[in-house]
């Protein structure tokens, strides 16, 4: 009878083992592109990982950042690719989170936006940018929002010196708005300037570098499976399929590589500095 016990126990143990490892864990991105687009990119990604930890990972896209913030940090999601300011906001609001691996974009762990005008315009300087339309991107974005709203300010420009602005919730949107003579000015991240630069965009100033984006796990996740994201993530380099999936997700992409929260302490200045109403 104990025998029997034994066995019948581990049959059930060994179950919901199976079940267990084959549960899907999700990988959330914000929307900073379209959702087909930024499922395309993930996709080979998820896959790679899934197949590294021996378990299942899908793709969801954030309906936008401010719910992104707020899902990852209930640890709502598994797995989540973070902004700049969005994970600055995330651990200011809900604490630490186990942090994966940043991109290395051309061996440099950091990146840039670029404030935007149209080739033709006349337009020269952020100071020239007083009672001209702006597009924004969306309110929690690093660099079509946040480190633009700081420069504008401490170049004597508040948004309420603008003749008017927008949020378009896309980098694209921002883009195409200065293009078609929507807006005036805009700011995009630098990929998507160089996307569209030759169809007639000029950049008016460059934001300073900030840590780049950034790979994070759920509190919840055992911290095995943590170990094996994060050594998944630093290892992908080294496979084979390294190319295509990095390139996917960015151009240019050279690795993933370790951060902690310090490396975003230069941006956590310029946030603070918004948000405290004060004068750079």
């Amino acid at each position: 009878m104990i025998i029997l016990t034994l066995i019948v126990t581990c049959l059930i143990f060994s179950d919901y083992s199976s079940l267990y490892a084959e549960d899907t864990l999700t990988l959330q991105i914000h929307p900073y592109l379209p959702s087909t687009e930024l499922t395309r990119r993930f996709t080979p990604l998820a896959n790679y990982l899934g197949q590294k930890i021996e378990q299942p990972v899908t793709i969801r896209i954030a309906k936008n950042y401010q719910e992104h913030i707020d899902q990852v940090g209930r640890d709502k999601v598994d797995i989540a690719y973070m902004g700049p300011a969005s994970f600055v906001k995330l651990i200011d609001t809900y604490g630490k989170k186990p942090i994966l691996a940043r991109l290395e974009i051309n061996g440099k762990p950091t990146f840039r936006g670029a404030i935007i005008t149209a080739k033709n315009s006349s337009l020269q300087t952020l100071s020239d940018l007083k009672e001209y339309r702006f597009a924004f991107g969306d309110p929690n974005s690093t660099m079509s929002h946040l480190v633009p709203r700081f420069m504008l300010k401490k170049a004597g420009v508040d948004i309420n010196k603008l003749a008017g602005y927008k949020f378009l919730y896309s980098h694209h949107n921002v883009a195409l708005g200065v293009l078609i003579g929507d807006f005036d000015a805009g700011a995009v991240k630098e990929e998507i300037f160089y996307k569209y630069k030759d169809r007639g965009l000029k950049v008016l100033a460059w934001t300073p570098a900030v840590s780049e984006h950034v790979f994070i796990a759920s509190n919840s996740l055992p911290e095995k499976t943590v170990r094996a994201l994060r050594n998944a993530l630093y290892n992908l380099k080294d496979d084979e399929k390294s190319a295509a999936i990095m390139s996917a997700i960015k151009n240019n992409m050279t690795a993933m590589i370790s951060a902690s929260d310090k490396d975003y302490d230069n941006l956590r200045i310029i946030l603070q500095t918004l948000e405290k109403g004060v004068n750079p």
